[in-house]
């Protein structure tokens, strides 16, 4: 059964441009994103790494190897099966550091550049001959369905399969320029590369299918066929004898890390820890349904004689059936796995030549749209590599079979294994061992195989000697071994007798999970993100700076104008990581060191604090024994300095804040995630110069330290710890805790000790005016007796006058020291109740509030009614009114008038004391009658004026009300007014 080649063509076409849908779909986000996230689309996007080798060229394999054809998918499979412990390390690295690919881990894990450079130039090398294989696959298929003999395959077709190879080259690099050259429409090439793997798995079931119904008519017949050609079975069990088959596991092993389009959609492309759970069973069961028609088609095609190789039997069968869908849907299934294999193989080919050769190669700058330069440059790679692929083909001119093909670029792959084996679990290599080693191992795989196989060679004889030496793939074991074996050898010799750098040491801990030694504090030449700005410019432009630092802090979550070192650091290495998805490893690298260096300084590095306990609490349950109970032994001491009720601040020798503890977040106000990792040079007023003095000075404590906070004064006991950074102590400084500030907020403890004070000045002053009242009063009343008698004795009413002004004088003297005498007097506590004259209470306040004359010179009106009376008691009743009407005076400006107004409401006899100052505000109300609480400057008030008044009127049984404003016209102004009950006077 033939085809029309236009007609297979046409179906070629049309699959493709279903792909091309597929991406378009979900790169636009047409398609739920459930969907695309779903983890059936991840296993089945891992299927890309089955080619067109693994539906037709493992048939061959089977002919030649028997069950040994299994290593591939036990190979494979095992790598996802132990996925915690092979898998998931590297793809935490992977996604953490965005590592793209192979190059990029090699280059991330031995620091150099010529690691990246010689990893790129080999994965090309061992890529081309399976660049060529599909190419070979698709156009024989084509060029098989379009003859009906084996004609298809002479030398008179090879021009027009190579133009068939050509325009699907063509084609497939229009599709991969557009789809995958940028990192928005990259996302949709998951979605089509599981479309792809899902029909060919419905395609070679389907095969498998009908070659045992079909054409054995079930799984009797198939047993029948099988005992009468013992030959087939036989066949199965010889390889494995022979040992080919651990070879072959050996080989295929690596294919998942080490081949770039697998290890993108493996490890790098998702995360690991949600993905990979699903992947270390869906993959392997993927790989056993691959493998389950394998063994089937290849009876089938001995079973029908069919005429074509044992390599296109996939094909040839369905063909052979007569079934034009059938035939229809095995071409597909093939196509389908050739292009997603070219698809992803020349994309992450092209960035790895990109960020490795062309990029690091020159001092990149871009005033330009970089992205819109760096989509173009990777198509123009794209481009360039199918058509490599496309010369590599024509150059091997179908001398090797599919599964030849296979093998050369699978051992070829295979010299990557140590050294990325290496990246998580054996810290000690170093790159001169891993370079030796690769160049070691790719050389006899290029002298052995590669070079050969171009040049059709099957050995070479020893000049001068009978003694014929193989190559070729006629010996692919061997070389496997002895390049493999090379390779390790250099690699494990070379780094145990080189030494490494402090670099490759630094990044060698950076890829061991256990290790904690590299969260190291270095101090950054920035000093604030939008610095990062501006510098980055110089090398990717205003417009892509912006764009790439707006991106990290969104990440981070940091604010825009973020200044805290330690959040600078990560700002510095997710700038470095998003960069490196980018630009490559290598480019990105040389960008951020060269714009953001860290500083030189002769201390050692500190160990970063932050870092640590972030990785400790990620791998918190990982944590068994006696490090689990050195975590929980951390967590309780830090519990314990956060719970503190004193105030603690830790700092680092670089004066970096690593504590900020709830007491100092009370005492501050100021969050601890505002200045962890930050500076005391950060801090706001007035907690920057308290700090920066005390930490620097040599004292270890300092008293009563006065800060003003929001208008009040607050005092604090400062304590703290040093250590020292002595020769004989560099052991303790270099753990990176310098020092620990206590603050100690002692303003309840200082307030009440000089009110008491201030209240014992008042003590004395009553009492010397006592003292005064006393000795005044004699004087006074003997110049009254003296004036009285004047009065009586002359005739001349001039003196008369005069003795009557004397006497006049002398009563007011009188009144003011009885007045004082009573004040002096006023704390007595009065166990009886009289009615007291209100009016007259208010009038000596006044009087004695006169005497003042260095106060506020305001007016006093009382306009009490004479006749308004309440039991209580005088003497307290006027030290209640001496308070307001200070209070009052106090409050008004000069010039002021102050209005005593008396009247009977409710039952109780009121005076108001009401000022024109500008009142109480609403958020000191709620305080006002608080002991030691005041308004006043220092030194002008204690703040136990109106809490006695308050406690006076309470004990009286009467009530203190505040109205403020007093006058709602004007917005100001006090009014207190005490409302003392006069029930029990009435009753009377």
């Amino acid at each position: 059964m033939s085809f029309e080649i236009a007609h297979i063509a046409l179906i070629g076409v049309a699959y493709i441009a279903t792909l091309f849908f597929v991406a378009f779909a979900t790169s636009k986000g047409w398609l739920p994103a459930r969907w695309v996230r779903h983890p059936l689309v991840y296993v089945l996007s891992l299927g890309v790494s089955m080619s067109a080798w693994t539906f037709y060229g493992i048939v061959d394999l089977a002919w030649q190897y028997g069950y040994g054809v299994l290593a591939y998918y036990l190979g494979t499979g095992a790598m996802f099966l132990f996925a915690p412990v092979a898998l998931e390390p590297l793809a935490r690295l992977a996604q953490r550091y965005q590592l793209t690919s192979p190059a990029d881990l090699l280059v991330f894990r031995y620091h150099s550049r010529g690691a990246g450079t010689l990893a790129t130039l080999f994965m090309l090398l061992a890529l081309l001959p399976l660049i060529a294989l599909q190419i070979q696959a698709v156009a024989e298929t084509l060029a098989l369905l379009s003859r009906d003999s084996m004609a298809a395959l002479t030398e008179n077709s090879v021009s027009s399969k190579n133009l068939i190879a050509f325009f699907y080259c063509v084609l497939l690099a229009v599709f991969t320029s557009m789809y995958g050259a940028t990192s928005e429409r990259r996302a949709g090439l998951s979605s089509a590369m599981a479309l792809e793997s899902l029909v060919k798995l419905v395609a070679l079931l389907a095969v498998g299918g009908y070659a045992i119904y079909g054409v054995f008519g079930g799984f009797g017949g198939l047993d029948q066929w099988l005992g009468q050609n013992p030959d087939m079975q036989q066949l199965l069990y010889t390889p494995i004898k022979q040992g080919s088959s651990h070879t072959l596991l050996l080989v295929f092993i690596a294919t998942a890390v080490a081949m770039p389009h697998i290890f993108y959609l493996s490890v790098a492309e998702r995360s690991a820890t949600r993905t990979l759970r699903h992947a270390s069973w869906g993959f392997p069961l993927f790989l056993l349904l691959m493998a389950l028609p394998i063994f089937p088609i290849m009876w089938a095609g001995f079973a029908l004689d069919v005429a074509e190789p044992v390599q296109y039997f996939a094909l040839a069968v369905p063909r052979a059936s007569g079934s034009p869908l059938l035939t229809t849907l095995a071409f597909i299934g093939g196509l389908s796995a050739a292009t997603g294999a070219l698809v992803m193989m020349t994309l992450a080919l092209s960035t790895m030549v990109m960020n490795h050769w062309l990029l690091p190669g020159t001092r990149w700058h871009s005033e330009d749209n970089m992205y819109r330069q760096l989509v173009w440059l990777r198509r123009a790679l794209v481009v360039a590599l199918f058509l490599a692929g496309f010369g590599f083909y024509l150059l091997l001119d179908n001398r090797l079979s599919l599964s030849e093909l296979a093998l050369l670029a699978f051992i070829a792959s295979l010299q990557f294994l140590p050294g990325i084996f290496a990246v998580i679990h054996w810290p000690s290599g170093n790159r001169r061992g891993f370079i030796g080693g690769l160049l070691a191992g790719m050389s006899v795989w290029a002298l052995g195989l590669l070079i050969p196989s171009v040049l059709g060679l099957s050995g070479i004889a020893l000049p001068g000697t009978d003694i014929q030496i193989p190559l070729g793939m006629s010996i692919w074991t061997r070389v496997t071994t002895l390049s493999l074996a090379v390779n390790v050898l250099l690699f494990v010799g070379l780094s145990l007798l080189t030494r490494s750098s402090s670099l490759e040491q630094y990044a060698a801990d950076l890829c061991s999970d256990e290790t904690l030694s590299q969260a190291l504090r270095l101090e950054l030449d920035v000093q604030s993100a939008a610095e990062f700005r501006l510098r980055l410019s110089d090398s990717l432009g205003d417009a892509t700076a912006n764009q790439e630092v707006n991106r990290a802090l969104r990440q981070l979550r940091l604010p825009d104008d973020e200044r805290r070192p330690y959040a600078l650091r990560q700002l510095r290495d997710k700038l470095e990581a998003n960069l490196s998805g980018l630009l490559g490893r290598v480019l990105a690298g040389q960008i951020i060191d060269r714009h953001f260096p860290f500083k030189d300084s002769d201390q050692p590095a500190n160990k970063d604090i932050h870092r640590i306990e972030t990785r400790l609490s990620r791998y918190k349950n990982q944590l068994t024994g006696l490090a689990a109970e050195l975590n929980n032994l951390r967590l309780y001491h830090r519990q314990m300095l956060e719970e503190l009720p004193l105030a603690a601040c830790s700092l680092g020798r670089d004066g970096e804040i690593l504590l900020w503890n709830y007491a100092m977040q009370d005492l501050t106000g100021i969050a601890a995630s505002e200045v962890l990792g930050s500076k005391l040079d950060y801090l706001a007023a007035p907690w920057r110069a308290l700090l920066i003095e005390f930490a620097a000075s040599a004292d270890a404590s300092r008293f009563k330290q006065q800060v003003d906070l929001d208008g009040d004064s607050h005092w604090l006991n400062l304590h703290k710890t040093r250590l020292q950074s002595g020769r004989a102590d560099r052991e303790r400084a270099e753990r990176g805790d310098a020092q620990m500030l206590l603050l100690e907020d002692i303003t309840e403890t200082q307030v009440l000790e000089r009110e008491l004070m201030h209240s014992e000045r008042l003590a004395s002053v009553g009492r010397l005016a006592a003292g005064v009242a006393h000795e005044v009063g004699n004087p006074v009343t003997g110049i009254a007796c003296l004036a009285q008698n004047l009065q009586y004795e002359s005739d001349s009413d001039d003196v008369r006058d005069t003795a009557d002004q004397i006497v006049s004088q002398t009563q007011r003297i009188s009144r003011i020291v009885h007045s004082l005498v009573n004040f002096s007097h006023s704390g007595s506590q009065e166990t009886e109740r009289a009615p007291v004259d209100l009016y007259a209470c208010v009038q000596e306040a006044v009087q004695l509030l006169s005497l003042q004359r260095d106060k506020t010179r305001v007016t006093f009106e009382n306009a009490v009614p004479e006749d308004l009376f309440a039991p209580g008691d005088n003497q307290r009743l006027i030290q209640v009114f001496i308070n307001l009407l200070s209070n009052a005076r106090d409050a008004s400006p000069d010039g002021g008038h102050i209005q005593i107004d008396g009247y009977v409401a409710r039952g109780c006899a009121c005076v108001a004391v009401a000022d024109d100052g500008p009142g109480i505000s609403a958020k000191h109300r709620e305080r006002i009658l608080e002991p030691f609480f005041t308004t006043k400057e220092p030194g002008k008030g204690t703040g136990l004026g109106l809490a006695m008044v308050y406690s006076i009127v309470e004990e009286h049984d009467g009530q203190l009300e505040l109205i403020s404003p007093a006058h709602p016209e004007t917005g100001r102004g006090a009014k207190f007014v005490v409302q003392l009950p006069i029930g029990m006077m009435n009753d009377e």
